[in-house]
C-alpha cells in the first residue's frame, strides 16, 4: 500500500457564519466500521466527530431495526475471533441479545464435483471443525442491524464523540488541519480525516484518489428462512461451478449460514440473470429453489424451508484504492478495499482495520499529531499483508470455480480433496479465518 502526500478539495468551502468545530480526528461513515472506530478512537480519550445517521427504528417490536412484519434482518455477518474480541473491548458484545446471534462449531464446504452429485455426507466434503481446531468456536453469525444499534447505543454514551447527521459537502487536506465542510454548511477541522463510508466512498473521491475495480458479475442475493431439521450450528457452502465437460462455467456459491431457532441465512452469489430471477420469486417458490440447489442436497439435509424475510440483492465487486493513506487521511474497510463475500470476511477484515488503527493512534509519539504521514504509512504497512492474502485468496477461489473445462474442472476438486487430507493446511485455513 503505498501513500502520496496531496492536497484535496470537494468542492469550493463556502464562508460561514458558524464557527469551525475541532477536533483531533473526523470520521466518515455510519456503518459498523465506522461506527466501531469512532467508538474505539472516543475510548482512547481522542476528540472524536463522526458523521453518521444513526439506525432509525424501523418497528416497535424488541428489534428495532428489523422492517415490520419481519423476524430477522436479511443482512447477517460471520464474525471472526478478531472482530469478536475489538467488540468485546470496546464493550459492545456483552451488549448484543444473546439469542439473536449463533455460533458455528462446524463448516463443510462442498466443490462442484460434490454438488453436482448432491453429497451431503462427510466424503464429498471440506470440514472444518472447532474441535479440531482447539477453539470455542469458528464464527458468530449476527445480524448487521443488530451490531449497528448495538453501536448506536454505546456512542450515546461515549462523551468524546459527537456525531453528526449529515453528509459531507466540501474536503480540504491542509498542511496543519484537515477541513470538511457539512451539507448544512457547518465546518469541522481536525487532525486527520477517516473514509470509513464503504465502497463509493465520498472521502476517497473528495481525496481524487481513484480505484481498481473488476465487477464480477454477480449479485450476492440474501434471505432468511426457517427449516424443517436442525442445522447443528453448522455453516454450509457449495461451490456450484459446472460440469467438467460444460463450456462455461457459472461460478455461483451458495452459502447457509446457521441463526439461532433453526433459521438460515442464505448468501447465493448468482450471476446478474440468475440472481435477477431469484429476486423475483415469492416466498415459497424461493425456498423451493434453494432446497432444489445443489442437486437437491439443500433439501436433503435441511428439509422443507420456510422463508421468513424477502430476498435482497447487492452487486459483487472486486474493489481496491489505489492509496489507502495520505497526509492526514486514511481509508478503512469497504473505502479501501472490498472482497468477495464467499469467505464472508470483508466486515471482519473492516475491523482488523479498526483495531490496527487504534494500535498506531495508541503508540503514536508525543510529537507527532494524528494526521502525520509517517504515522499513517505505519498503519498501511501493518496492514497490507492482510489485504493482500485475503484479496488473494477470495479471487483466486471465485476465479477457479467459475473456470470453465475439465483441467480446472479437475484441478478445483483435486485441491480440495488435498486440503482436506493434510491437516496442516486446513489448520493454516482455520487459523486466517479467525484473524
Amino acid at each position: 500500500m503505498n501513500s502520496r502526500p496531496h492536497t484535496s478539495t470537494g468542492g469550493p468551502v463556502q464562508a460561514s457564519a458558524l464557527a469551525t468545530a475541532r477536533f483531533q480526528i473526523i470520521v466518515v461513515g455510519g456503518g459498523i466500521v465506522g461506527k466501531a472506530c469512532a467508538l474505539q478512537l472516543g475510548q482512547l480519550g481522542l476528540r472524536v466527530a463522526l458523521l453518521a445517521p444513526p439506525v432509525l427504528p424501523r418497528s416497535g417490536g424488541a428489534q428495532p431495526w428489523l422492517a415490520r412484519g419481519e423476524a430477522w434482518d436479511a443482512r447477517v455477518y460471520a464474525l471472526s475471533a478478531s472482530a469478536q474480541a475489538l467488540l468485546e473491548q470496546l464493550r459492545v458484545w456483552p451488549s448484543l441479545d444473546t439469542t439473536r446471534y449463533q455460533p458455528v462449531s462446524d463448516m463443510r464446504v462442498f466443490g462442484d464435483a460434490s454438488a453436482q452429485r448432491g453429497v451431503t455426507d462427510h466424503g464429498g466434503d471440506l470440514h472444518f471443525s472447532a474441535y479440531g481446531a482447539a477453539v470455542p468456536q469458528l464464527a458468530w453469525i449476527v445480524e448487521s442491524g443488530h451490531i449497528e444499534q448495538t453501536l448506536d447505543t454505546a456512542l450515546r454514551f461515549q462523551s468524546h464523540v459527537t456525531t453528526f447527521p449529515h453528509l459531507g459537502q466540501a474536503l480540504s487536506l491542509g498542511p496543519e488541519r484537515a477541513m470538511l465542510t457539512l451539507d448544512d454548511g457547518r465546518m469541522l477541522e481536525a487532525e486527520c480525516v477517516i473514509g470509513a463510508d464503504g465502497a463509493g466512498s465520498w472521502v476517497r473521491s473528495a481525496c481524487g484518489i481513484g480505484v481498481s475495480a473488476r465487477p464480477y458479475r454477480q449479485l450476492g442475493v440474501v434471505a432468511n428462512f426457517r427449516a424443517e431439521r436442525a442445522h447443528q450450528n453448522t455453516a454450509w457452502q457449495w461451490f456450484l461451478g459446472a460440469g467438467k465437460d460444460e463450456a462455461s462455467a457459472s461460478g455461483e456459491i451458495l452459502a447457509l449460514l446457521p441463526l439461532p431457532d433453526n433459521h438460515l441465512s442464505m448468501v447465493w452469489s448468482a450471476g446478474e440473470a440468475h440472481a435477477t430471477q431469484l429476486l423475483a420469486l415469492d416466498d415459497a417458490q424461493l425456498a423451493q429453489a434453494v432446497e432444489q440447489a445443489a442437486a437437491g442436497a439443500v433439501r436433503a439435509r435441511f428439509g422443507a424451508l420456510q422463508c421468513v424475510t424477502r430476498p435482497k440483492g447487492f452487486p459483487l465487486t472486486l474493489q481496491q484504492a489505489e492509496v489507502t493513506v495520505a497526509h492526514r487521511m486514511v481509508l478503512i474497510g469497504d473505502a479501501a478495499h472490498v472482497v468477495h463475500p464467499l469467505a464472508g470476511q470483508g466486515v471482519n477484515l473492516g475491523l482488523r482495520d479498526v483495531a490496527e488503527l487504534g494500535r498506531v493512534f495508541a503508540a503514536k509519539e508525543a510529537f507527532r499529531d494524528h494526521g502525520d504521514l509517517r504515522l499513517l504509512r505505519r498503519y498501511a504497512r501493518a496492514r497490507s499483508e492482510d489485504v493482500l492474502a485475503l484479496t488473494a485468496t477470495t479471487d483466486g477461489l471465485q476465479r477457479l470455480f467459475a473456470a470453465p473445462g475439465p483441467l480446472a474442472y479437475g484441478m478445483r476438486n483435486a485441491g480440495m480433496r488435498l486440503v482436506s487430507a493434510v491437516a496442516p493446511l486446513k489448520r493454516l485455513l482455520v487459523d486466517r479465518a479467525l484473524g
